[in-house]
């Protein structure tokens, strides 16, 4: 497959009603907020859910979560030991380091879209230290407006350990955030495409899974259909270097309240710019 010509930015309106969608584990699972009071969600989590639908559709993804593995492998090492094309590569005479970070993207979806660092000690055989940089960088997503968090009191029925009194451990919170509007960006770079082999086709794989994000995502903290994708915003520049800058494209959506407090999606307006040259393919969320 012929490597990616054409630079793309993107960017997705996505809402959140009585949902956590990013807990800080620092601050007792709480959905994550900065010292303004908006609303986060790391471009981590968000990485983790694409990984998660590629799964879902089947492409092979290195970084696997222990509830969506798809092998027998406990561990990142187990895998990449498991392949025999990198074994090979790192036994190569000439440039052991460059083929085994060709392989390794030919062989997963997620190393040559994320990149990725092979840090492994060497035990009894040889140590592996390569670095891979990927094509596709996104950010972190952030709310609208701020957002308010509701906490409550949770209790258990039943006891973790035999005994006759509930222990201290039947006591917890439980956090969410009532609706929030959020945005995250990002692009796909060209020259780091041409590295990593990631091509055209593996392009439009990741528009799809933009789209469907949260499908089979739901958990006891986002119950389903309480993160819906809204909008899908993908622009395809005619050159490699790209016409604008991600900046300026990505200043181009804006998300505007059209009441006071807005409470529901229809609450806001999400308007997209134009730029001479430059079209935007809207996608709406499923």
């Amino acid at each position: 497959m012929l490597s990616l010509d054409h630079k793309i930015d993107f960017a997705v309106v996505l809402s959140v009603t009585k949902a956590n969608p990013n807990g800080d584990p620092l601050n007792g699972n709480r959905p994550r907020q900065n010292y303004d009071g908006y609303g986060e969600i790391s471009d981590v989590a968000i990485k983790r859910k694409i990984r998660n639908r590629l799964i879902d559709m089947e492409e092979s993804v290195f970084v696997q979560s222990n509830d969506k593995k798809v092998d027998a492998f406990n561990s990142l090492r187990e895998r990449a030991d498991a392949n025999e094309e990198l074994t090979k590569a790192l036994k190569s005479k000439d440039n052991p380091s460059g083929l085994f970070a060709a392989e390794a993207c030919k062989a997963w979806f997620d190393v040559r879209s994320f990149g990725q660092v092979f840090a492994f000690k060497g035990g009894s055989g040889k140590g592996v230290s390569v670095g891979v940089r990927g094509p596709v960088s996104i950010h972190a997503a952030t709310s609208v407006g701020p957002i308010d968090i509701t906490s409550i009191q949770i209790t258990k029925s039943v006891n973790s350990e035999p005994g006759k009194e509930k222990g201290s451990d039947t006591m917890g919170m439980k956090h969410r955030v009532d609706f929030g509007v959020y945005v995250f960006y990002g692009s796909i770079n060209t020259q780091l495409a041409e590295k990593t082999g990631f091509s055209n086709e593996d392009a439009l794989k990741l528009k799809n899974v933009l789209v469907t994000l949260f499908e089979n995502d739901a958990s006891s903290a986002r119950p389903e259909g309480s993160m819906e994708v809204l909008k899908v915003c993908w622009w395809e520049h005619n050159s490699k270097l790209g016409q604008y800058s991600s900046a300026k494209v990505h200043r181009l959506i804006e998300v505007i309240p059209n009441v006071d407090e807005p409470k529901k999606i229809e609450d806001y307006d999400i308007i997209v710019n134009e730029l001479d040259g430059l079209k935007a393919e809207i996608i709406d969320g499923l």
